[in-house]
C-alpha cells in the first residue's frame, strides 16, 4: 500500500544561485558560459532555454527576502541560502501540508504569486531555499 503523506513530485520547477553580488555571477554564467538571459526588473535574470529543469535564474538575495518575509534584508536569524530549488508536485495543498507535518518551518505557505504560481518556500537541511510549487504554464497538457 503506498503512503498517502508522500510528496509526488513531478520535476525540478527551476533552480538557481541567489546571488549577493550579481556582477560575478553574470560574467560566469552569461560570459564565461555563454548562458542567454532574459532580465527582469531589479537585476532577475532567467532562461527557461536549458534541459533538466523548467527555470534557471539568478535570483537577487534581496528578492528572495521580499518573496519570503516582505522586506528586502534577510532576517539575521534565518541562515542566509546559497541557492534556491523549487519542485513542482501533483498537489501544492497536501505537499505543504506533508512539509509541516514533517516539521520544516514554512517561510511562505500556499502563496499565490502574481505571475500564477502558488508557492511554499522553506529551508532545506543543506541551506537552499526550497519550494513546492503549483506553476499552471509549465503542466504540459494541463
Amino acid at each position: 500500500m503506498r503512503d498517502t503523506n508522500v510528496v509526488k513530485v513531478l520535476f525540478i520547477a527551476g533552480f538557481g544561485p541567489i546571488v549577493r553580488d550579481a556582477a560575478p555571477s553574470r560574467k560566469l554564467y552569461a560570459d564565461d558560459l555563454g548562458l542567454s538571459f532574459k532580465e527582469e526588473s531589479g537585476g532577475y535574470l532567467h532562461t527557461e532555454a536549458l534541459q533538466g529543469a523548467k527555470t534557471f535564474a539568478l535570483w537577487p538575495l534581496a528578492q528572495a527576502a521580499q518573496s519570503c518575509f516582505g522586506k528586502e534584508s534577510w532576517p539575521d536569524d534565518v541562515p542566509v541560502p546559497q541557492a534556491w530549488l523549487e519542485f513542482e508536485v501533483d498537489n501544492v495543498e497536501q505537499a505543504t501540508a506533508s512539509l509541516e507535518r514533517h516539521g520544516y518551518r514554512l517561510l511562505v505557505r500556499l502563496r499565490k504569486e502574481p505571475w500564477g504560481q502558488t508557492v511554499s518556500r522553506f529551508l532545506s537541511p543543506e541551506g537552499l531555499l526550497t519550494a513546492v510549487t503549483f506553476t499552471p504554464w509549465m503542466r504540459e497538457g494541463k
